[in-house]
């Protein structure tokens, strides 16, 4: 157990949360604490933007899962999710921006009402489980891989949990904003300064990329079958379009100065973590080189700890410190926004319906509060899901939103004819048809991907619930003009 980078990983855990405590001296409303008062710069929003996505799985998830099966089967992450900020920017952050929204609920309420509001939360809400828990897992093992086992995975869960807990609490989406600023600027350094020597020690990146090329892992796209091709589009648009309606990618857009910085920053922020995704990778697949066939097995049957692995039996000491700051930025930047946004939007979506009239502070109280509960919850259900890869929980995140939330989120902005009656029809089709392709019910999931059939039926009922009473009424109308 090396002592030393163990002090420095501590010390750099006290400076974040100093930081969070700074900067809830600035918190003086919901406002600045669920979008930062509306204030960010372009800088800022592009490394909360970027920081959105680059997390566990980044960096010990992807590349793993790239040294196994080529660029073909991280379709969803990173290509998927970079692609979701992208068309955020592209499509959404103006229309939202402008319509001075706290939550992506809020909107839900403005269109179609409180029911799709509630709804369309709860779904946000629980996406976030799998999401956050992904974190907390990687957590969990970053202790227990820099104490040499002294701090097993559950207590390094629990410690890392309370680390970003407190300055999540105390400082809101400013201490976020500003952690994601200063773990952005480490993250980005310290993985550049490691590919560039972990390029050295496989001998140069020539041989690198050779042994990435000849082990056909830049085949990006599927066999061309009908089930293989439906897979490989039904994970791409999981993330891509069913992280559009969340709420920690809504914060980090709603969190900029003016509309122009909200869309610039989403889709430099996507355009930035896609390219960046390709470091840790390069990373792992150096580390195959200089490890061979131990690389290749770690990576196959415990490839969550392989990165650090190589980082700590094949680097020198500042190299460890400089990998391990940047892991727990990427780690602590992600789930420090993914404790927050549903406990947002808990508050403002479904408790202000439960308790209307509340005042802003007792909103303030309520949202810290829920933030300490909902960590708690992801806790147990990170403990609970222990075995389960940190690639497997992030990817199942967001299956639930692209059949529920995405199709009432698009129709509402850009479909004049879309009605409450439509956004019902759309859950009810989008989930239902979903749940039917679970493997506990049937084996259809076998042959096609259940959120992309949840999705088209959820395309379908929106059309048919926003234009089926509207036929109706007209009809019945002719009917009873001919009788007159």
């Amino acid at each position: 157990m090396n002592s030393i980078l163990i002090t420095f990983v501590v010390l750099y855990l006290v400076g974040t949360l100093a930081l969070g405590v700074w900067a809830g001296t600035r918190i003086k409303t919901t406002s600045d604490f669920a979008v930062a008062g509306r204030s960010l710069p372009l800088v800022m929003v592009i490394t909360t933007t970027f920081a959105t996505w680059f997390g566990a799985e980044t960096v010990m998830g992807i590349p793993a899962k790239f040294v196994q099966g080529g660029l073909n089967s991280i379709i969803e992450d990173p290509f998927g999710a970079g692609m979701c900020l992208v068309l955020v920017g592209a499509f959404f952050a103006t229309k939202l921006y402008r319509q001075n929204l706290l939550t992506i609920g809020d909107f839900y309420r403005k269109r179609f009402g409180k029911g799709i509001e509630v709804f369309c939360s709860s779904a946000i809400i629980l996406s976030y489980l799998g999401w956050v828990a992904a974190q907390i897992t990687a957590l969990g093992l970053v202790f227990s891989v820099l104490t040499n086992g002294v701090v097993d995975e559950t207590a390094g869960m629990i410690i890392g949990t309370l680390a970003v807990l407190v300055y999540v609490v105390v400082g809101g989406f400013v201490a976020v904003a500003w952690t994601d600023f200063i773990q952005m600027i480490v993250l980005v350094i310290g993985l550049t300064v490691i590919a560039i020597f972990s390029a050295d020690l496989a001998g140069g990146s020539d041989k690198v990329l050779a042994m990435a090329h000849n082990a056909d892992l830049f085949r990006f796209l599927p066999p061309p079958t009908f089930t293989e091709v439906a897979m490989f589009i039904g994970a791409g648009l999981t993330m891509m379009l069913g992280s559009i309606p969340q709420q920690d990618v809504f914060q980090r857009v709603m969190s900029a100065k003016d509309e122009r910085t909200a869309r610039n920053g989403a889709m430099i922020g996507g355009f930035s973590y896609i390219l960046f995704a390709a470091v840790p990778m390069f990373i792992v697949a150096s580390a195959v080189v200089v490890m061979g066939d131990k690389a290749l097995d770690m990576a196959q049957n415990d490839y969550q700890r392989l990165l650090p692995t190589f980082v700590l039996t094949q680097m020198p000491l500042f190299m460890q410190i400089l990998f391990f700051g940047a892991l727990l930025s990427a780690i602590k930047s992600t789930s420090s926004a993914t404790l927050l946004a549903p406990s947002t939007s808990f508050v403002e979506n479904i408790l202000k319906n439960l308790r209307p009239g509340m005042k802003d502070r007792e909103q303030l109280l309520a949202m810290r509060v829920t933030i300490v509960i909902f960590a708690g919850l992801v806790l147990l259900y990170a403990i609970a899901m222990r075995g389960t890869t940190i690639y497997e929980l992030v990817s199942a995140a967001y299956q639930i939103t692209l059949v529920g939330a995405f199709v009432p989120l698009v129709f509402g902005l850009y479909w004049k004819r879309a009605t409450t009656q439509g956004a019902i029809a759309s859950l009810a089709f989008g989930i239902g048809t979903w749940l039917i392709y679970f493997p506990q019910i049937s084996t259809f999931g076998e042959h096609f991907p259940g959120q992309l059939a949840g999705l088209l039926a959820a395309l379908v009922g929106m059309v048919v619930g926003s234009l089926a009473p509207q036929v109706l009424k007209n009809r019945h109308e002719a009917v009873h003009t001919l009788k007159a």
